[in-house]
């Protein structure tokens, strides 16, 4: 991909469009359409295939393990479709330049349709314990221009989408750079100003990765960056909606807060994901998925990703946040792929049991 090609709209623009495009490729649904023996209550749904722009592993593979292999993926792949995922973005963490290069070639080598690009989280974050959460503090750094272009190199240009601090020493000039290559930039894993997250949205920032996560226990009441991103409308805001990141409480006050159309669901999800209670690896970190599904560095108080699946975080957002589940959808699919700038891939047909919240993907053409 040639970012130089792509044209660069003012921000307020940009999400425009993307509002535009997420609302253009909905396929129309047949609400009415209840399953037999039912009395009423399930539906069938028809819906663009899910698009998750944070994936870190699923169903025992960790892609953030060098060995891993294009079976690997290719497994990962089969299982992230089965609950409804048909593209998403194998994200890297902060790790040393070798690993994410060794990385990025394994992500790509297999040639896989439902991998629509990387998405590069770190090293450009904050090396403080809170907001640097499951990422080792040992590999963070201070943003690069050269550091970024080695890193496109290794990964062929396929980086869609780059999550880091605006406080990080260079983290302005980068955020210009990454727009004008039509790249897309988030802010997380941050312990910025509100002044530092305002001055990030005018370089070009657009999304804010996990919001709420990836942040210190403690911050000032008022002002913070997180109140400061909630109100940006220039943002659209990602979101882990699994009961373990975010209470339901605050799922439903930042999608009010944010709209419908600027909210994205991601699941975040590690190998431990599909998998049961047990040990897992996360670039190289031990984790432990607990009983209530809660992922997290043993001993550790902050959280090491997620254990959840997309069509899990859907029920979850209607069930937290008293949205219907035509827009709960929406934020899984046709948000985050008219954010990305892409289409969607396939079609979900579905069944959604609105008492039991329950979500199953019956089959995808």
């Amino acid at each position: 991909m040639n970012t130089n090609d792509i044209t660069r709209p003012s921000r307020r623009r940009f999400l425009a469009l993307a509002s535009a495009a997420a609302a253009s490729t909905v396929a129309p649904l047949d609400a009415s359409a209840m399953l037999p023996g039912t009395a009423g209550k399930a539906r069938r749904l028809t819906w663009p295939g899910f698009l998750d722009l944070q994936v870190n592993g699923f169903a025992c593979v960790d892609f953030n393990d060098p060995s891993t292999t294009a079976d690997d993926l290719q497994r990962a792949i089969g299982v992230l479709r089965s609950h409804g995922v048909t593209r998403f973005l194998p994200t890297l963490i902060t790790s040393s330049a070798e690993r994410f290069d060794q990385c990025a070639k394994r992500m790509l080598e297999a040639g896989a349709d439902a991998v629509a690009g990387i998405h590069m989280e770190g090293p450009y974050i904050s090396p403080e314990d809170g907001p640097r959460g499951a990422h080792l503090r040992e590999f963070t750094a201070a943003a690069s221009i050269e550091d970024f272009k080695r890193r496109q190199e290794a990964a062929q240009g396929r980086i869609r989408l780059v999550t880091l601090a605006p406080e990080v020493p260079g983290a302005l000039p980068l955020i210009e750079y990454l727009r004008a290559q039509g790249i897309r930039v988030a802010i997380g894993h941050t312990a910025a100003s509100a002044e530092v997250i305002r001055a990030a949205i005018k370089a070009g920032a657009t999304l804010s990765t996990h919001l709420g996560n990836g942040a210190a226990n403690m911050i000032p009441r008022h002002p913070n960056f997180i109140w400061e991103q909630l109100a940006a409308d220039e943002m659209m805001a990602s979101l882990i909606v699994d009961g373990h990141h975010l209470p339901p409480a605050t799922v439903k006050t930042m999608i009010r807060a944010k709209g419908v159309r600027r909210t994205i669901l991601v699941t975040d999800a590690i190998a431990a994901a599909g998998q049961p209670p047990g040990e897992y690896q996360l670039g190289g970190v031990k984790v432990r998925l607990d009983e209530t599904g809660r992922v997290a560095v043993p001993g550790a108080p902050n959280l090491a990703g997620s254990a959840l699946a997309m069509d899990r975080a859907v029920a979850n957002t209607v069930r937290f946040a008293g949205v219907t589940i035509e827009d709960a959808l929406a934020m899984a699919s046709t948000n985050p792929a008219g954010y990305l700038g892409v289409k969607t891939s396939g079609t979900l047909h579905l069944e959604w049991d609105p008492e039991a919240f329950a979500l199953s993907v019956v089959e995808i053409t």
